[in-house]
């Protein structure tokens, strides 16, 4: 390619720019599949002239209902050539939630393939007035009969204030709002995050993230292309699989939340695996699941970070060269560009975000908009305090604070009690009613080998007394939404029926 058609800070900027230094090298492997940055490019411009030949407009809106695969990739790069931008759409959803997503953004088609392409998607697409259905697997086809020159007017004409998606969040309180996020946003933030884990050209990175969540499409798909690395999409998470995929050194780069990595340690890794860095998040990431994958996995480099989809997914990173300790205390200091306070007057307080990656808004959504963005700052609903180095240590969602008489108690911090038990793989903590303090913590554990009924008084011993759960239930798993966090509602909802027998 002679000249770059797209600004270096947009996405169809990035991919030409991968295309052009790693030509020959590979994009994304899934299974049999390689796809090189050169036929990726490729691949998204005949896609991109696909959905300008069906109709689709600079600043319309494409909503992608796919698994983790090769077509979301070719698809979504292709929206963003079209002008369009992209509506990530779980497979998770079911059909009125699908529908529903599709009418709120105003999808002027959705791309899909197999059982999403079926049924399900065409009750869908009518309820949401019957946007063009388009099959992943022709798509680019249907391009490339067409030539590429407005394809390239409309890559020009993208700029890092163009929005590039509308990024519905997981509705863990309520409904779900539309994010509008800004090509170049998306892209500053990335490039930070590329430099501070480290990822490179030749790393094979397994995507375990759904790439309808921001941590797959921009830390996952966006990072791989910034650094150059392999991006192998993984469909469905299997933790035996991830950890043969890893002891044959096919793997060198990971990232998940802490039950990915709390199932590869319960799978092992052999002393010949290739995996360098791994990194995490979450309101709690148990100090023995860092040093496990340090000590026992042999991980050089653990990384922990904190970031909210409003502010463009990623806010605040620990350094390979932080003490061992700030990974398992903090999710480390702003990363460039950005800049983290905490509101009220000392002690914990709301997290407040300014940077690059802010978001322009919800959709339609003016109320909500205006309570979220304050003065140049987004107000992100997670409680933290930040400590004398600038670290911050998330403590947790406003949202999820249990008020005990008056007092204050952080789920968190709970929760990081318990899975400090050995007996303990993984806990929730929600309010439960209570006729006289008002709410009261209840605990949801999934036990490592079985029931342990001393974790209780593990907790006593470390916890102050209305910080106590008061009721506990042995699970065997926790329930999750579309963006692989613990469905707390759902707990409470059980909490509230009362505990149990």
């Amino acid at each position: 390619m002679d000249a770059f058609t797209a600004a270096p800070d947009t996405l169809p900027g990035v991919l030409e720019r991968a295309a052009a230094r790693f030509p020959d090298a590979a994009a994304l492997v899934e299974g049999t599949r390689t796809t090189s940055y050169a036929a990726l490019l490729e691949a998204a411009r005949a896609a991109g002239a696909g959905l300008a030949e069906l109709g689709v407009m600079p600043g319309d809106r494409v909503g992608i209902w796919l698994p983790n695969g090769t077509d979301w990739a070719v698809a979504a790069y292709g929206a963003s050539f079209a002008g369009a931008a992209v509506v990530p759409l779980s497979t998770r959803y079911t059909e009125p939630e699908a529908a529903g997503i599709i009418t709120r953004s105003g999808c002027a088609a959705v791309v899909a393939h197999g059982r999403l392409l079926g049924r399900d998607l065409g009750l869908a697409a009518a309820r949401a007035g019957a946007p063009r259905v388009v099959d992943a697997a022709r798509l680019a086809e249907t391009g490339r009969t067409r030539g590429g020159a407005e394809i390239e007017r409309r890559a020009r004409a993208l700029t890092a204030d163009t929005i590039s998606h509308v990024q519905y969040t997981s509705g863990t309180t309520g409904r779900p709002k539309g994010v509008l996020l800004r090509h170049g946003g998306l892209v500053a933030t990335t490039r930070s995050w590329v430099e501070i884990t480290g990822l490179r050209a030749g790393d094979r990175y397994p995507v375990v993230a759904p790439f309808a969540h921001v941590g797959g499409h921009k830390t996952g798909l966006l990072a791989s292309a910034v650094a150059g690395a392999t991006a192998l999409p993984v469909a469905r998470f299997d933790a035996a699989e991830l950890a043969a995929a890893c002891a044959g050194g096919g793997v060198t780069f990971l990232q998940g939340p802490p039950a990915m990595y709390r199932a590869l340690l319960a799978e092992g890794l052999p002393p010949s695996h290739a995996v360098r860095v791994a990194v995490t998040g979450a309101a709690s990431v148990p100090a023995d699941l860092v040093r496990g994958l340090r000590e026992t996995l042999g991980i050089r480099t653990v990384l922990t970070a904190y970031g909210i989809t409003e502010a463009g997914g990623v806010c605040t990173m620990t350094r390979a060269t932080d003490p061992p300790e700030a990974a398992v205390r903090t999710a480390g200091r702003a990363i460039p560009g950005v800049r983290v306070r905490i509101g009220g007057t000392g002690g914990p307080g709301e997290i407040l975000v300014q940077g690059p990656g802010l978001m322009a808004g919800y959709l339609d959504d003016p109320d909500a908009t205006a309570g979220a963005l304050r003065d140049g700052w987004l107000r992100t609903g997670d409680v933290g305090v930040l400590d004398e180095h600038g670290r911050l240590r998330v403590v947790d969602r406003l949202t999820d604070v249990v008020i005990v008489g008056g007092l204050n108690v952080y789920p968190a911090e709970v929760e990081r009690v318990l899975t400090e038990h050995p007996a303990v793989r993984a806990a929730a903590v929600v309010g439960m009613p209570d006729d006289r303090l008002g709410e009261v913590p209840a605990a949801f554990v999934v036990p490592d080998t079985g029931p342990d009924h001393e974790v209780l008084a593990f907790c006593r011993e470390r916890l102050a007394a209305y910080k106590l759960p008061r009721a506990l239930w042995w699970v065997d798993d926790l329930p999750l939404n579309g963006a692989g966090k613990v469905a707390k509602r759902e707990l409470r909802a059980r909490a509230a029926a009362g505990p149990p027998p």
